[in-house]
């Protein structure tokens, strides 16, 4: 851990972890038919993550790394997840806020319903995870722009799981909704295993022109080479993201437990701290902002 977060204050936020039980399975229901969905990490080719990730696992690694709470998000399509976290929320004090799922195809009276029903003290914002459609536009079509008319109105924020193929879109869709506040996962997942910065440099400074969109530095260890990275790697893309976005703007995530497939908790925060200890130049307001006041103020963590 880099001089800088030492000597920061602990309280910090973690805008981004996920929790499961590797063989719960959750309902979901359509017009005409039933059934059930589950983590299908091992149908996935990531038998590694097939294991239960629980709040008891995490909290010890949070505490070590000063980090004082976390957001859990969604890492399945059915709301009977999004559920089953509120209540893990209820029961854990580190988890300050749930990113969740609901239908955002039904139309926006639906999708309202649908929000009402679920809705809680730490549910904070929506998720849908874009790069398994087929459509490249998906979060463009008029249905689901409508279903997240329903979710600017709730007060909720916006996830936005993207590659650099649906990146391309978020300008369109700030032009569409352009009060919804939205916040960029694993900063669009550049291919860093590649070193390449375009064109997504060009497609994320275009999504960071809303002042609405903000970024969380999370997910990029997974895009770079998962044996070998080092912080350096991470570097220029970080560097990209801070000058779009700028630091109040930007949150660190750790994308835990999903980051273990390249790194251990200590080593993700690490490799960030040491690079924005360099970028930022011993700033440590900026610095603070990124470890937690930008997520507790785009949430509206308590």
């Amino acid at each position: 851990m880099s001089d800088l977060l030492r000597r920061l204050p602990d309280g910090g936020i973690d805008a981004h972890q996920h929790y499961w039980e590797a063989h719960r399975r959750f309902p979901i229901r359509g017009n005409w038919w039933s059934g059930s969905v589950s983590y299908s990490w091992v149908e996935a080719g990531v038998p590694e993550l097939g294991r239960d990730c629980m709040p008891d696992d995490l909290e010890p690694q949070l505490r070590a790394g000063g980090v004082g709470s976390s957001v859990v998000v969604q890492a399945i399509h059915a709301d009977g997840e999004t559920r089953w976290l509120l209540e893990l929320a209820s029961a854990r004090e580190s988890i300050a806020g749930v990113v969740g799922w609901v239908d955002l195809t039904q139309g926006e009276e639906h999708v309202t319903r649908d929000l009402e029903a679920i809705a809680h003290p730490k549910l904070v914002g929506i998720r849908h995870m874009a790069p398994f459609e087929a459509d490249a536009g998906w979060l463009v079509r008029h249905d689901v722009v409508t279903g997240l008319k329903a979710v600017q109105e709730s007060g909720l924020a916006f996830d936005l799981l993207l590659t650099p193929r649906e990146l391309t879109f978020v300008p369109e869709l700030s032009e569409r909704l352009p009060d919804l506040n939205m916040v960029v996962d694993h900063v669009a997942k550049p291919p860093i295993v590649g070193g390449a910065l375009e064109p997504w440099a060009s497609m994320i400074r275009a999504a960071a022109e809303n002042p609405r969109i903000f970024c969380k530095l999370s997910g990029m260890v997974t895009e770079a080479d998962r044996r070998s990275w080092t912080a350096t790697d991470l570097r220029p893309y970080i560097e990209v993201v801070l000058d779009a976005f700028g630091p109040r703007r930007c949150m660190y995530g750790s994308d835990w437990p999903v980051c273990t497939l390249a790194g251990s908790y200590e080593r993700v925060q690490g490799a960030l701290a040491e690079n924005l200890d360099l970028i930022l130049a011993g700033d440590t307001a900026a610095m603070a902002a990124i470890k937690g006041e930008v997520a507790a103020r785009f949430y509206g963590l308590g």
